[in-house]
C-alpha cells in the first residue's frame, strides 16, 4: 500500500528512514515529482526501474543536497562544472561527469558517467539530507507517460508500486532539468530544460545541442534521449515551423466531419479561436510567457487524456530560451510532428 503524505517534518523524516531502508519515495522537486531510492544500494535502485517498468539502458540522475557530498558521487569536479555549480545549483541544471567507481553500475547503465544535480526545492533538499545518502530518481511516472508535476500524478501512475509518496504541491517549473555534458569539448546539452543554452553561454562559452534522439535498445547518454517519451495515451499531433498555427487551423477545419473528438494545450493568444471550433481547450499560458507554458504543458497533457479525447494537438514555440526544452518534451510526446 502506497502512503500519500503532506511534506510535513514527521513525513519526511518518515520517508528518510524509508530510503535508507531500502525503499522508494516519491517527492517534489521544482521540475517535476522523482521517484527515489538509495543510489548506493543497488537492489534499491533496481526496484525503481521495476516500479516504473523502464529499461535498465535509461540512466538515472543522482540528486544531492549539498556540494560538500559531490565526492561521493563523482571523481573529478572540473573548474567548469565548479562555475556551472556556483550560478545553477540548487536548480535545474544536471552534469554529466565522471562517476565515482562505488556508485552501483545501474544507476548509470553502466556508463562511466553519472548525472548529477542539487534540486532547488525545501522538500527534496530537507529528504535527501534527513537520508544520509544520494538519492537516484528519475520522474515518478510509469515510463514513457507524461511527467507528473502533483501527487495526484504520482498516485495515478504509481499507486501499489511504491511505498511513499511526500505532497508538497505543483512543481513550480514543470519539465525536467537540463542535462549538460561536460565530457566533451564544447559542452553539449543532451536534453534542454529550465537552466537556458543561452544562460550556459554566457558562463562557459560555445555550447551544443545533442540532436540525436534514441531508440529503445540502443545505448543512452543520460536520460531523456529516447524517441518515445513523456506520452499521453490519446494521440497527439504537433506542429511546428513559423506557419504552425495556420496548419493547425486548417488541421482543425479538416477534423469536424470525423467524429474524433479533440483537445488543445492552446496559448492564450488563440485560446478562444481553438475552442469556437469545437475543440476541448486546455489553456498553458501566453506566448510572451514560455515559463507558463512550460509549467502547465504536462499538466495539460494528462487533464485532456482525463477527459477520454481521441487527439491532442498542439504547436510548438521555437527554440529560444525555454522554446526548446518546450519544443523537445512537445515532440517526444507527440505521435506525429507536422512541419519542421
Amino acid at each position: 500500500m502506497t502512503k500519500l503524505l503532506l511534506s510535513e517534518p514527521q513525513s519526511i523524516a518518515e520517508a528518510a528512514k524509508t530510503i535508507r531502508s531500502g525503499g522508494l519515495v516519491a517527492f517534489p522537486t521544482e521540475t517535476v515529482y522523482g521517484l527515489g531510492a538509495n543510489a548506493m544500494d543497488a537492489a534499491a535502485v533496481e526496484k525503481i526501474f521495476s516500479a516504473k517498468g523502464r529499461p535498465t539502458f535509461d540512466p538515472l540522475i543522482v540528486h544531492i543536497s549539498n556540494l560538500s557530498e559531490i565526492e561521493r558521487v563523482v571523481s573529478s569536479f572540473s573548474p567548469a562544472a565548479q562555475t556551472l555549480a556556483d550560478a545553477f545549483w540548487p536548480g535545474p541544471l544536471t552534469l554529466v561527469l565522471p562517476k565515482q567507481p562505488d556508485l552501483p553500475d545501474l544507476v548509470t547503465s553502466n556508463l562511466k558517467t553519472v548525472a548529477v544535480r542539487i534540486p532547488n526545492h525545501p522538500v527534496a533538499l530537507a529528504l535527501i539530507e534527513a537520508a544520509g545518502v544520494p538519492i537516484a530518481a528519475p520522474s515518478a511516472n510509469r515510463f514513457g507517460h507524461t511527467s507528473p508535476t502533483t501527487a495526484s500524478h504520482v498516485f495515478q501512475d504509481l499507486a501499489g508500486h511504491i511505498d511513499l509518496i511526500l505532497d508538497g504541491g505543483s512543481t513550480s517549473i514543470g519539465v525536467e532539468s537540463t542535462i549538460l555534458d561536460l565530457s566533451t569539448t564544447p559542452a553539449r546539452i543532451l536534453r534542454p530544460g529550465g537552466i537556458t543554452r543561452e544562460m550556459l553561454e554566457t558562463l562557459i562559452g560555445p555550447v551544443t545541442v545533442f540532436k540525436q534522439i534514441k531508440k529503445p535498445g540502443q545505448k543512452l547518454l543520460s536520460p531523456g534521449l529516447l524517441e518515445k517519451h513523456y506520452a499521453p495515451r490519446a494521440e497527439m499531433i504537433l506542429f511546428k515551423g513559423p506557419d504552425a498555427g495556420q496548419r493547425l487551423s486548417d488541421f482543425l477545419d479538416e477534423q469536424k466531419d470525423t467524429g474524433k473528438s479533440i483537445g488543445a494545450l492552446a496559448a492564450l493568444e488563440t485560446a478562444d479561436i481553438i475552442e469556437q471550433s469545437g475543440v476541448l481547450v486546455y489553456r498553458i499560458g501566453s506566448i510572451t510567457d514560455l515559463a507558463s507554458i512550460a509549467h502547465h504543458i504536462y499538466a495539460g497533457l494528462r487533464w485532456l487524456d482525463d477527459q477520454k479525447v481521441d487527439m491532442i494537438v498542439c504547436r510548438d514555440f521555437g527554440e529560444l530560451g525555454l522554446g526548446l526544452a518546450i519544443q523537445d518534451r512537445l515532440t517526444r510526446a507527440a505521435t506525429r510532428v507536422i512541419g519542421n
